[in-house]
């Protein structure tokens, strides 16, 4: 990526309830449609490139309710014009050829901004109360890294073709065919996770890789790493077909640093003890099941699960000064996109789009005049 390129946004969609954070403190959004139909419109308006649909099957650590991310996500694209929304998805619950045709037929109604999120899933029980069987850590990493190479291969063959351990495609041919966009081509497909094998799979076959929460050493670390192995899939590291970088954050922006600190101060002093804990516990088990230890929330604190996604770890907390500051910082760390979460949506999408994000224009404008073109900081 050129500094020139202005760095994107995007924001998580409330379609589970319980907000972004795991606390009784008040937070002002909704898991319904008609609230999120509003929302997207306004995160359009206000600089938003990408909205996340999130997937939960069933209840769990807080969000008892929830809407399904694919017909959710496609209902917002039809509610925008812009904005493009990003569906998470679970190999093992879809088969990558019917999620194919659904993104197709998704991306034709909406003029091409559909994408997913490949997932592969950390939530034991929704697979086996559904009789899914649960694959081991490493495993369900190699079935999404096949999934993905799936779906690539029927949106750009006549006479897709794939003879895997997981999938076995033979003389398929879709049509229609996704809408052909400039600059892309397929939707795009994202795909996180902090483990040796996430990195890995980002490396080889995904469009972008997304990371949870990270201070700026952290990032780093899985930015030169997820690079190295795209290097080695003959990959190139830069312009069309390099991977991206999306990184998680949790946004408090406030008139004063004061003020973000006592509000992050308060959500974590009302935090659900109960549910954070069942939830460390969940997600800790699984992190700890890869072969190094480093899968996703294996090194959280409780602080840090209050936000599921180690959103407070990326520091996006203080004023809109700050915040730009160190946004344009993990932009010159390899960061193309930041996806955010708030306490309020509606209300601090607004005043992100107002306070925030010219600034951090000014700033992008500054640093591709100092610095045309990153070379990686390689420390913190």
């Amino acid at each position: 990526m050129s500094f020139t390129e202005p760095l994107t946004f995007a924001y998580w969609v409330p379609n589970v309830s319980g907000g972004l954070v795991t606390s009784t403190i008040e937070q002002r959004t909704d898991w319904g449609y008609e609230y999120n139909r509003t929302l997207a419109q306004t995160a359009e308006r206000n600089g938003f490139d990408y909205a996340l649909s999130q997937v939960r099957y069933m209840a769990s650590y807080g969000a008892d309710h929830q809407h399904e991310s694919t017909s959710f996500s496609l209902a917002l694209l039809l509610a925008t014009e812009r904005l493009k929304v990003i569906a998470a998805v679970h190999p093992g619950l879809w088969h990558p050829g019917v999620l194919a045709k659904w993104v197709a037929t998704a991306d034709h109604l909406s003029g091409g901004r559909a994408a997913v999120n490949v997932v592969s899933g950390w939530f034991k029980d929704e697979f086996t109360s559904l009789g899914e069987p649960w694959l081991e850590h490493d495993e369900r990493y190699r079935r999404s890294e096949e999934f993905i190479r799936a779906l690539r291969e029927i949106w750009t063959s006549d006479h897709a073709e794939l003879r895997g351990d997981f999938y076995r495609i033979h003389d398929f041919d879709l049509k229609p065919k996704p809408v052909a966009v400039p600059g892309r081509a397929h939707p795009e497909i994202f795909q996180g996770g902090n483990s040796t094998a996430a990195r890995r799979n980002g490396g080889r076959v995904a469009d972008w890789y997304f990371s949870n929460g990270k201070d700026y050493e952290g990032f780093t670390e899985q930015v030169l790493e997820v690079r190295e192995h795209a290097r080695e899939a003959g990959r190139p590291q830069t312009g069309p077909g390099a991977v991206r970088f999306g990184l998680n954050g949790f946004l408090i922006a406030r008139d004063s640093e004061r003020e973000a600190r006592e509000q992050l101060r308060e959500i974590v002093a009302k935090a659900n003890v109960e549910a954070v804990e069942g939830f460390r516990s969940a997600v800790q088990q699984a992190g700890a099941s890869t072969g190094d230890g480093r899968g996703m929330w294996a090194d959280s604190t409780f602080e840090d699960l209050v936000q599921y996604n180690d959103g407070f770890r990326t520091q996006l907390i203080g004023t809109p000064e700050q915040i730009a500051d160190r946004a344009i910082e993990y932009k010159r760390r390899g960061a193309n996109l930041l996806l955010l979460g708030f306490l309020h949506f509606q209300e601090e999408i607004e005043y992100f789009g107002r306070h925030v994000l010219p600034i951090v224009r000014e700033k992008e404008a500054e640093l591709a005049e100092r610095e045309p073109e990153p070379q990686l900081v390689a420390g913190s």
